[in-house]
């Protein structure tokens, strides 16, 4: 078939490992569907802590679907971009040691450009409690986490979906198994201007 368009092979090892499938469809020029690539290419792998996939992204809503090549791969940060947004998956291993927990946090937030840093109040709490400049709606797939607040919690085990309005929070893993989280993060109006106690 011409016209059809081809996309990247993941070449990190954290991409080729990734064991879920990520489908893209797209269009040829003569306006019939086709699979282009059934496999995750912006992968970010820590051993026994999480393992996080960029399923796609986008720099402006409403999307443009004409829009050329695996915008997944310009995702370079946790947050989506001014306007846009960012597909993701996220395997979470179970809770640590709390030093070594923060340690390994810490690192992550350094590698994703995290632009809220926690407090030590927060690391306190529990070493995953961030926030962002986003929208997120986030589905437990398999496991389950409980979804942490500042002041609360909630057990989620699959099939439930939490809605965060640029909320402090965290996700602890209790149990004995990793979990897997899928969610979309969209660009929001800040909270700054909420005055801070």
């Amino acid at each position: 078939m011409s016209g059809k368009k081809t996309y990247p092979q993941p070449e990190s090892e954290a991409a080729k490992n990734w064991p879920h499938k990520r489908i893209v469809v797209d269009v040829d020029e003569n306006g019939e569907s086709y699979i282009t690539t059934e496999t995750a290419t912006n992968v970010i792998q820590r051993e026994n802590f999480m393992h996080r996939a960029d399923i796609w992204a986008g720099r402006a809503l409403p999307y443009d679907n004409t829009e050329e090549g695996d915008l997944s791969l310009t995702q370079d940060r946790r947050e989506p971009y001014p306007g846009g947004f960012v597909a993701r998956s996220l395997k979470l291993w179970p809770d640590k040691d709390p030093e070594e927990y923060v340690a390994m946090v810490r690192e992550l937030h350094k590698s994703v450009k995290q632009k809220h840093m926690p407090s030590e109040k927060d690391y306190a709490r529990h070493a995953n409690m961030h926030r962002t400049d986003s929208l997120d709606i986030i589905t437990v797939i398999t496991g389950e986490m409980y979804m942490m607040t500042d002041k609360d919690e909630v057990l989620m085990r699959p099939g439930d979906t939490v809605v965060i309005k640029g909320g402090n929070h965290g996700w602890s893993n209790r149990s004995g198994e990793p979990s897997l989280t899928t969610g979309v993060m969209f660009d929001a109006i800040p909270l700054d201007n909420k005055k801070e106690d």
